[in-house]
């Protein structure tokens, strides 16, 4: 019976040594889709997976094994191994950032969700939620005073437009009173005419009939004069 015990306990020792060992080896590797885009993880889901440059494939069991394979970092997106290589940050409740996978692991915490520091040399807060209230309170504001502005320039706009058609309707009055003022002046002209026309008429007959009268007088006098 302690025999079978003794067996059982080395058996529940070991499996809690396994246990230790696989939490151990998970805490420290690295995901195999880790620091990859989303929208990008489909590239990676064969078992062959070309660099991205074309300049050779590797294996997915390859894939952010801390060994650059690829010269342009496309193996190596959730380690530091390949100097080209580009981690992406999920930071959910805030902006998703792409920054170099050199910065993973170097102790300084790069992500608002501290993803890319997961060795657990610095412990990084997740500060998405209030750098993403931050964000959207500044655009909020931004939205505000972008309202504002645009409403300013809708009465300016609107006064504008008023003072215009004051300004039209002002010219078309002018216009108007101008018209009437020419309209006035030629009556005035043709009544001023009138009369001078009649009197350069009347004139005329007052000569033309002198004129008549001179002749049969001097007619009548040099036929007195005849012997």
């Amino acid at each position: 019976m302690m025999k079978g015990f003794g067996i059982y306990s080395v058996y529940c020792q070991a499996l809690l040594l396994l246990g230790l060992f696989t939490f151990t080896i998970s805490a420290f590797s690295t995901p195999a889709l880790f620091g990859i885009d989303p929208q990008e993880k489909g590239y990676y889901e064969s078992k062959k997976i070309m660099c991205k440059d074309g300049s050779k494939s590797f294996s997915r069991d390859r894939l952010n094994d801390d060994f650059c394979d690829c010269a342009d970092g496309t193996d190596e997106p959730g380690t530091s191994a390949c100097p080209e290589g580009k981690f992406y940050c999920t930071n959910t409740g805030h902006a998703p950032i792409l920054m170099s996978s050199s910065r993973v692991n170097d102790g300084i915490c790069d992500c608002c969700d501290g993803s890319d520091e997961y060795y657990g040399k610095i412990r990084c807060p997740n500060t998405c939620r209030k750098a993403g209230k931050a964000v959207t309170g500044k655009l909020l504001e931004n939205f505000l005073v972008n309202k504002e502005r645009f409403s300013i320039d809708k009465q300016e706009r609107e006064h504008a437009k008023r003072k215009f058609l004051s300004e039209e309707t002002t010219l078309t009055s002018l216009k108007q009173d101008d018209e009437k003022l020419n309209d006035t002046i030629r009556k005035l002209k043709d009544l001023k005419l009138l009369p001078l026309l009649e009197l350069v008429i009347v004139a005329s007959i007052l000569v033309f009939s002198q004129c008549c009268f001179c002749c049969k007088r001097g007619q009548r006098q040099s036929r007195r004069r005849r012997p």
